[in-house]
């Protein structure tokens, strides 16, 4: 028999996050685009982040009929939160010259998955490329990082919005990452977390190879 989960965060209601989600305003756009293989992934961060966000939208495809008025949002300027080698740093509104609000695009998926999504979509693929300048540790302890500062989407999202519209704090968004992460660790046992999912201290300090 199958659990009664959530119809808003789709957890089962007995871990439902809803009290834990807040309701942020922010002056920058957010387009989540999910792969569908995410969409009942057990840590679905992109759905926390359309759901703590006001001015965020979450579409579900890997090929997006409709993609332009999703991007070409009047009063906007949109760019791909998405590694390039022509990527450019954000930075806060206030140090920049084009006052527009961002409309970042956000795919979600795994590195594979997120490519795909671009490779169905040229309208995705074509647009400018932002990224972080600095990229903070990840408070993603449950799987291993296919790559140096790699990042879930929530935590993505958090980081851009926290530069773009500094001194504003979108940390918030990470209370019920941060719960949904803590139940995972406690439905599996610590003891089995730290065996399969804590490095020891030697190899954090271990020189790279």
């Amino acid at each position: 028999m199958s659990r009664i989960q959530c119809e808003r965060c789709l957890r089962p209601q007995a871990h439902c996050l809803c009290p834990l989600i807040p309701s942020l305003a922010s002056r920058t756009r957010v387009l989540l685009l999910q792969h569908p293989s995410e969409v009942r992934h057990a840590l679905n961060t992109a759905k926390l982040a359309a759901l703590g966000l006001r001015n965020a939208q979450l579409r579900v495809g890997e090929t997006f009929d409709d993609l332009a008025p999703l991007i070409e949002v009047p009063g906007y300027r949109s760019a791909l939160l998405f590694p390039g080698e022509d990527a450019r740093p954000l930075a806060a509104y206030t140090k920049d010259p084009d006052q527009r609000p961002w409309l970042l695009v956000v795919p979600d998926g795994t590195w594979r998955k997120a490519s795909k999504l671009l490779h169905c979509n040229p309208l995705l693929a074509a647009l400018p490329r932002v990224t972080l300048a600095q990229v903070l540790p990840s408070r993603y302890r449950l799987r291993k990082a296919p790559a140096e500062g790699a990042l879930s989407t929530l935590e993505a999202v958090v980081q851009a919005l926290n530069v773009l519209e500094a001194p504003a704090c979108f940390d918030g968004l990470l209370t019920p990452f941060d719960a949904l992460i803590e139940g995972q660790i406690a439905a599996m046992g610590r003891e089995t977390y730290e065996r399969n999912h804590v490095r020891p201290i030697a190899d954090k300090a271990a020189p790279p190879q």
